[in-house]
């Protein structure tokens, strides 16, 4: 049991003591022609090579190494079975494949899925047996196609700029979960502070009634109850002891619910999100959103961490650095660390990996919009997500504009799935239809940046429309909303000062000279009235990448004391 890597339950909001970790080592080989389906691979019952999962093969920790590209890849692992699992549903569960996966077991098709970035089930219940079962999984990617997002995977053999090493095929845990005839699906939860109370949206297979009880440290503090009516539920859960869920304090409330024979233990913040002028408020109060750009990449499993302790150990770094929260940039992370963000009290703005969509295809729409929409399920209760960021930056494709529909209908899409937070449109540019005005400016002039920044309140402007035009120009209008400065800095620091790799504008020669020009650029927006947070760039280096506070290695660059105390100085904004 112990080298099974990453043995955590993968959904902490969603678990069942039933349940079985397929992480480890499986058979593996390339498949460069993308025959393997004709030549019948779904019916071996071995392969060439081993890997261990749920490490991508160009990773060290796969056991692989493999960096070059890979067109498709196949996984087979052999699971027994003892009987009583095999009584009720089984269900076999990806964190993560990317991109286009299709799965057989016992040599019978389970399923097929398409996206890189977030989680999927297939019911294998009629296809399992007693016994020794054989799972197949096969893994198409092809990040320069135009027509899939593949965040910060590199195009060319060799990383370069801001693009690092690509993650094909399964990168995170794969488990099977056993569960009675009659289940709970899934469930949402809408807090009322006012009213001290959970609302839960439940969706379930079979009938019966659904039964929820919440506790906090240990001690119970409501229950409720209601009967299923054609697979739906909704249940008013009023709460004795209200309490909040607040930046650095995640006060969260365990769930247990009950549906017939099946038992999840869940759990919950109460916690609102408002926008009130240029404020965005949490539970009430405004709150300046002190963010760091976090991309989830690791020196030895790339977009998996080894261990649950270092999926969490970033969170810690940043909080050591004033930050209270994070970008999570061009990548879905992972469930687990949403998990730690939530017991921390650390907000973060969830996004999707869009580079590499060619924005201007109408095919566009029908590869994003299907697996946005499943990351809006699947991270909707998470009381640490403070907004939702769909698109980073869509610059012009091979010189064609962003179809701006696409923008509008993703942006629409997901306020009508979520009601409950603010949503940009697409982060830096070109901004279409937006609750949140946010800019990049990667100024390195500390005199320069704060009279882009005084602007905003003197003459009512922002830096993009005066400053770069003619780019800017009809691409994109402000109108008023709450202003965001969600990526700055970049500053470039090589600790053996060997002029390796890239930062942003011109490298400081001294430590000193760039805690000036740190200090000089956060002053800038924590003055500013107008604004209601930062997002420095970056927490740690990624491959070439040095603009980091820690080093790829998660080493401390500079004296995280100094940078805490600029952080945490009181914004103009705050209450």
């Amino acid at each position: 049991m112990n080298s099974i890597p990453r043995q955590e339950h993968p959904k902490p909001q969603m678990q069942r003591s039933d349940w079985m970790n397929l992480n480890g080592e499986w058979d593996f080989d390339f498949d460069f022609g993308k025959s393997g389906i004709d030549k019948k691979f779904y019916e071996k019952t071995e392969l060439d090579k081993k890997i261990t999962v749920p490490f991508c093969p160009e990773s060290d920790l796969s056991g692989i190494g493999y960096k070059d590209f890979m067109p498709a890849v196949w996984y087979l692992r052999k699971v027994t079975l003892a009987e009583e699992q095999t009584k009720g549903r089984v269900r076999l569960h990806f964190g993560a494949v990317d991109y286009e996966c299709q799965v057989w077991v016992n040599g019978q098709k389970a399923g097929s899925h398409k996206g890189g970035y977030v989680s999927f089930v297939f019911d294998i219940t009629k296809l399992v047996k007693t016994g020794e079962n054989i799972i197949a999984v096969y893994a198409e990617d092809d990040g320069r196609t135009g027509l899939q997002c593949k965040g910060k995977q590199c195009s060319g053999f060799y990383s370069a700029g801001c693009s690092y090493t690509r993650t094909t095929g399964i990168w995170q845990t794969v488990w099977l979960e056993f569960v009675p005839e009659n289940y709970i699906e899934k469930v949402q939860y809408y807090s009322n502070i006012a009213d001290a109370t959970l609302t839960i949206k439940a969706k379930t297979i079979g009938s019966g009634t659904l039964r929820a009880e919440a506790f906090f440290e240990g001690e119970s503090c409501g229950s409720a109850e209601a009967v299923v009516s054609a697979g739906n539920a909704v249940l008013l859960l009023k709460l004795s002891r209200l309490h909040l869920w607040e930046v650095g304090k995640g006060n969260l409330y365990d769930l247990k619910l009950t549906f017939g024979e099946d038992c999840v233990n869940s759990y919950f913040g109460m916690r609102e999100i408002a926008m009130d002028g240029y404020k965005v408020n949490i539970n009430g109060k405004s709150v300046f959103q002190r963010l760091v750009l976090d991309q989830g990449f690791y020196p030895d499993g790339i977009y998996t961490a080894p261990t649950d302790e270092i999926l969490e150990r970033d969170i810690h770094l940043s909080l050591a650095a004033g930050f209270n929260g994070a970008r999570l940039h061009q990548k879905i992370f992972e469930e687990r660390f949403l998990y730690h963000c939530d017991r921390l009290g650390y907000i973060v703005w969830g996004e999707q990996g869009n580079w590499g969509l060619d924005y201007s295809d109408p095919r566009a729409l029908k590869s994003f919009l299907p697996e946005w929409m499943e990351v809006l399920e699947r991270d909707f209760n998470h009381p640490a997500i403070v907004g939702w960021c769909p698109f980073n930056e869509t610059w012009d494709y091979a010189g064609r504009r962003q179809d701006d529909d696409l923008l509008r209908i993703v942006y629409l899409m997901t306020k009508q799935y979520d009601t409950t937070r603010p949503c940009i449109d697409t982060s830096g540019n070109f901004h279409v239809v937006t609750d949140i005005y946010d800019v990049h400016d990667y100024e390195q002039n500390v005199e320069l940046f704060t009279e882009r920044i005084k602007k905003i309140s003197s003459e009512g402007v922002i830096i993009d429309q005066t400053e770069r035009e003619p780019l800017w120009r009809n691409r994109q209008r402000y109108n008023g909303e709450a202003i965001f400065m969600s990526e700055y800095g970049g500053i470039g620091w090589d600790e053996e000062q060997a002029n390796f790799g890239w930062g942003y504008g011109n490298r400081p020669k001294t430590k000193e000279e760039l805690l000036q020009r740190y200090t000089g650029l956060t002053n800038a927006l924590l003055d500013c009235p107008e604004m209601m947070g930062f997002c420095y760039t970056q927490l740690y280096d990624v491959e070439q990448e040095i603009n980091g506070l820690y080093t790829y290695e998660r080493k401390p660059k500079f004296d995280m004391e100094i940078i805490r105390a600029v952080n945490t100085r009181k914004a103009a904004i705050e209450d």
